[in-house]
């Protein structure tokens, strides 16, 4: 039987300054459908420039795989929701993975809400 075409998936990466933030974002993005699966990872250190100087700051990175066709409500519903002026949001596309994994983003990250 013939595979059906697997949607465009995608990789986006955010910071948060807080774990507690990123488990509310994490459950707001599940709940509304626009990923699939979310990874929280531990508190990284960073340093990064901002207006002039030298910045640092303890952060919570997260993983979202999605939908390419969701990343502008995905990326609207991350900056409702983050705290930062100018908040880290890339999207990076999947252009290989296990076809059997890549579906099920696409049945996950449906957009419409549970």
């Amino acid at each position: 039987m013939p595979r059906t075409a697997i949607q465009p998936a995608l990789l986006v990466l955010t910071t948060l300054p807080e774990r507690e933030a990123a488990d509310a974002l994490a459950r707001e993005l599940l709940t509304a459908r626009l990923a699939a699966c979310v990874h929280i990872g531990a508190t990284v250190h960073s340093l990064y420039h901002w207006r002039g100087q030298i910045e640092t700051a303890e952060e919570t990175p997260m993983a979202i795989k999605t939908r390419a066709a969701l990343y502008p409500r995905l990326e609207a519903a991350i900056r409702a929701h983050h705290p930062y002026e100018l908040p880290e949001i890339v999207a990076v596309p999947i252009s290989h993975g296990l076809p059997e994994y890549l579906e099920w983003i696409a049945e996950e990250a449906s957009g419409a809400a549970l």
